[in-house]
């Protein structure tokens, strides 16, 4: 027994949580890409939350966070197959003006979204041609790798509704 705990029976000391499955994380990142530039960050606004386990972030940085505790900072590097993935060239391709509405301005760059297979999907407008449009289905962050600035805030465990819809609820996270 320790000295402490002979004095203090009723001194519950709690262990301090880790990112595992089925808690939430709460953190601050900063992303960039190989040159630097930053492409998306929490910082100066409120943490990014996610249920760890759930696929709520991609699998590189998931992975890297398993473990993790509140306070815990680190650089992560995740390479295109554990982030967005593979460029893809399959998925470049041409649509002709028709199968857009005929009042959509299309400009390069711009997002169009289109109903897939699974669900709807983003498309980029990459060029355009003289007959429509060349698209690009892969995520704009597909084939980069991603560099991660990230401390972890808190880690608490996930109410029984966040488990069961697979995703982080209340501020930070999604409202119903």
């Amino acid at each position: 027994m320790r000295y402490s705990d002979a004095f203090f029976p009723s001194f519950q000391r709690t262990p301090h949580m880790k990112a595992a499955h089925g808690m939430v994380v709460s953190m601050h990142y900063t992303l960039t890409d190989d040159s630097g530039e930053t492409l998306d960050s929490s910082r100066g606004g409120e943490p990014f939350n996610y249920l760890h386990g759930h696929s709520n972030i991609i699998p590189g940085l998931e992975k890297a966070l398993e473990g993790a505790q509140t306070g815990f900072k680190s650089k992560v590097t995740v390479a295109p197959a554990e982030g967005y993935g593979e460029k893809n060239p399959e998925a470049v391709f041409e649509a002709p003006r028709e199968h857009f509405p005929p009042d959509m301005k299309l400009e390069v760059g711009s997002r169009v979204y289109a109903d897939g297979p699974n669900g709807p999907i983003t498309l980029t407008v990459v060029s355009l041609t003289e007959t429509g449009a060349v698209l690009d289905a892969n995520h704009p962050l597909a084939g980069k790798t991603l560099h991660f600035d990230v401390e972890i805030t808190t880690v608490r465990s996930a109410t029984q509704e966040e488990l069961e819809h697979g995703h982080v609820h209340g501020e930070g996270g999604h409202q119903h």
